[in-house]
């Protein structure tokens, strides 16, 4: 599935079990483009599949690991296809500037949030200005956004309810895939959470829409929103019924109703649960694959192929200082090196 921050292009492909049916619109799933899969059943009330982890928040902008509920609750301007392609998605068009430093984003007329409010350019400015951008909110999405060797920021301007310009610092090639990345988030349910204060002086939005919220609570505009979380057991996810998308006859999307994420952290049971009924949907490794693919004729499955993935994979050095029985965990003398500038620039 698609990694939320990043854009390196993954080289291998993703292969994708899916039971029970001939075919599923991947609507449901954020990592395919919706139109990527075409469904052949009429309806489909309900898919469970697995995640290994609960999620850690419910608050887009706090978000640093994966998989997380945002995949199907919270969509940006623009999304990737199961091709690698950029679309629009809230976004309905853009236009360039003719030296690369101006990008104005028009908005899809009558967008709503799941709570049946606008969602409007004041939302995408609000989501950049004061969130992403601001100093005292711990965001990863701040440092995806930093242009050039100076590391600055774009500017947003809004021209009116539905256009909304960035201007650059200087041409960024990647942009149109960066803004991928960051989803719009509701200003009407945010905005006093930034601007107050809790006891230590941090901004309220820093602990808002943890976990422990009601996820109820949780307004998106995505095409599920969560109606549920059993700690440790799942994490059930509703259709949003102001989502704006609609398939080539009309019919509101997703066709999908509600999605189960079972919390299953062994890949080991979350085989075992597919092969006895107990999930609608797996993604699959090179081992898993080998073994499903013997059963592909006879079982009661298809495999599909997901498509190319994006995502960012990097190497750190380890600094742990501690010990273990008495000794360092990590040799003193490569301990230095790895703290040494030179040593990094290298």
């Amino acid at each position: 599935m698609k990694a939320m921050v990043g854009s390196t292009m993954r080289k291998g492909w993703r292969s994708l079990a899916i039971a029970f049916m001939v075919c599923w619109v991947a609507i449901a799933l954020n990592a395919c483009n919706p139109n990527y899969f075409r469904t052949q059943t009429a309806q489909v009330s309900q898919i469970v599949a697995r995640t290994p982890s609960d999620p850690k928040t419910f608050n887009f902008a706090l978000l640093n690991s994966y998989p997380n509920v945002f995949t199907f609750t919270y969509l940006a301007l623009v999304t990737e296809n199961g091709k690698g392609e950029i679309e629009p998605s809230l976004a309905e068009s853009w236009q360039i500037s003719d030296d690369n430093l101006r990008y104005i984003f028009t908005l899809r007329e009558g967008l709503k949030w799941s709570d049946g409010e606008s969602l409007t350019v004041d939302d995408v400015v609000f989501t950049f200005n004061d969130v992403f951008f601001n100093l005292q909110i711990p965001t990863d999405f701040r440092d995806t956004f930093k242009i050039g060797e100076k590391g600055l920021l774009p500017k947003i301007k809004k021209l009116d309810d539905r256009r909304v310009e960035f201007i650059l610092p200087e041409p960024f090639a990647p942009f149109l895939r960066t803004v991928g990345s960051g989803a719009i988030m509701p200003a009407h349910s945010l905005r006093d959470s930034v601007f107050e204060k809790d006891a230590d002086g941090n901004p309220k939005f820093v602990s808002t829409w943890g976990t422990d919220t009601d996820p109820t609570q949780v307004v998106v505009n995505g095409p599920y929103k969560i109606a549920s979380y059993a700690p440790t057991q799942r994490v059930i996810f509703e259709r949003n019924p102001y989502y704006w998308r609609k398939d080539e006859q009309g019919n509101p999307l997703p066709y999908v109703d509600r999605i189960v994420w079972q919390i299953v952290d062994s890949s080991d049971t979350a085989l075992l649960q597919f092969r006895s009924g107990g999930l609608d949907v797996l993604d699959i490794g090179a081992v898993s694959f080998a073994l499903l693919k013997r059963e592909d004729k006879r079982g009661n499955f298809t495999i599909y192929n997901g498509g190319p993935d994006s995502s960012t994979l990097f190497i750190s050095f380890n600094l742990n200082q501690g010990k273990r029985n008495g000794k360092p965990l990590i040799d003193p003398i490569k301990l230095r090196w790895f703290n040494t500038v030179e040593f990094r620039q290298a």
